[in-house]
């Protein structure tokens, strides 16, 4: 039981889940009337981004393993619940499912989803093995494949490039910045003696604060567009207006309280924001 629940932890499938939906929610922004006809590239959608994003977390822990032993002891691979070479062995599985599962997506040999598949994959590889060191723009990163599935849900269901989609997938990209520069501030013990610049490493815990906050008002700057512009309805509204207070909050009290355990609650906690926000994504489609 120890070793499934390891396993479960090493996936983290709350994240793999909305970044499933994520791309649920971009295919229904792209044309949410033509679902009903997509339900089986829906589904394999669904599975690439819910298995590639597990295989992300396996590869992450692998080199993570040594940071973790200092800020994470806890974690599956340094509480030696799962070796690395078998969380190697998993992230590689995990890998040939997501893109077996993109291959398939909307028929046998979709290279378009293939290829922005392995973009995401390839991104994620540049992460770990050197992007993560660098600090911010490390975040960036991260930040570009989280607002892919978006992109990725739209050419799923053969709608292709939507340029409205640009402002989701803003809102996104901004308010995961936050959060990552926000998990630098719970990291920031291990980070620096591992010389992994995150700002919190660089600046301070403070400035870091600061940063993320940024980030996350920027997303909440840009939640009225889409009610500006006609491209929301007005059940748009509610979920998008939780998730701007939830931000809002979760940047005074990181300001106040930029400590280890306050950033650790908040980047938690922002998950359900992100949830309510896909949920307004998905909800503004219906009239």
């Amino acid at each position: 039981m120890k070793k499934m629940g390891a396993l479960v932890r090493l996936i983290r499938p709350v994240n793999c889940i909305m970044m499933g939906f994520a791309v649920i929610v971009g295919a229904a922004l792209a044309n949410k009337n033509i679902l009903l006809q997509q339900v089986q590239s829906l589904l394999l959608g669904f599975s690439t981004g819910f298995l590639l994003t597990a295989a992300a977390m396996a590869i992450n822990d692998y080199y993570d393993r040594k940071i973790d032993s200092l800020n994470e002891p806890s974690r599956p691979i340094p509480s030696g619940l799962i070796s690395p070479r078998e969380a190697l062995g998993i992230a590689f599985l995990l890998t040939l499912a997501g893109l077996s599962a993109a291959f398939l997506t909307g028929g046998i040999a979709n290279w378009e989803c293939l290829a922005i598949a392995s973009v995401s994959w390839i991104i994620v590889i540049l992460y770990v093995t050197k992007g993560k060191s660098t600090g911010l723009p490390g975040n960036l990163l991260v930040s570009i494949c989280i607002a892919i599935p978006f992109v990725y849900g739209s050419y799923a269901i053969g709608q292709g490039l939507i340029p409205s989609m640009s402002i989701f997938a803003a809102m996104v990209f901004l308010s995961n910045t936050g959060r990552e520069i926000t998990k630098g501030i719970v990291d920031v013990q291990g980070d620096r003696e591992n010389q992994i610049k995150t700002i919190a490493v660089s600046l301070g815990e403070k400035k870091a604060a600061i940063a993320a906050a940024a980030f996350y008002l920027s997303a909440v700057s840009l939640t009225p567009l889409p009610r500006i512009l006609g491209i929301a309805s007005f059940w748009y509204l509610p979920f998008v207006v939780l998730t701007d207070i939830g931000l809002g909050l979760a940047s005074m009290l990181l300001l106040l309280n930029p400590s280890k355990e306050n950033a650790r609650n908040i980047k938690n906690r922002n998950l359900l924001w992100f949830f309510s926000g896909l949920l307004a994504f998905l909800l503004g489609t219906f009239t």
